[in-house]
């Protein structure tokens, strides 16, 4: 099987473009958290993250986030094409700083918690989701 010199920089182009595309991703979510934090660092410690290690549907997983003390969280999926998932933000008189909800994830990825605690700060949480089926890639 022979190609043409055109059907050869198509292949190769679009396999340039395919190892290139998961580290924009990646560089999206990056922003996103720098956006959101200032620049600031993040602590370990203060966010707690529970989703599934294994997710049998991608359309719906589960997840929930608690940061005592906190004024806003901020939730992303690193591997969608759009990471920014929610912002939840909590006034003086919110009884805790928790939410839950159910997320569409386009594959295995990590999903990420970021924040913004009373005082100032910053911290993080993360977890690895495997993604079985379904996922919003297809």
């Amino acid at each position: 099987m022979e190609f043409s010199r055109r059907e050869t920089l198509a292949m190769g182009l679009g396999a340039a473009v395919l190892t290139a595309l998961p580290f924009r991703v990646i560089a999206a979510a990056e922003d996103k958290i720098a956006e959101f934090t200032g620049g600031a660092d993040l602590a370990d410690t203060g966010v707690e993250l529970t989703a599934p290690e294994i997710a049998e549907n991608g359309n719906t997983v589960p997840i929930s986030v608690n940061a005592p003390g906190a004024t806003a969280i901020l939730v992303l999926a690193t591997g969608n094409p759009t990471p920014g998932v929610a912002t939840f933000n909590f006034g003086p008189g919110a009884a805790s700083q928790s939410a839950s909800t159910r997320i569409r994830l386009a594959g295995t990825q990590d999903v990420v918690a970021v924040a913004k605690l009373a005082d100032g700060s910053f911290a993080k949480a993360s977890a690895a989701v495997k993604v079985t089926i379904g996922g919003c890639g297809g």
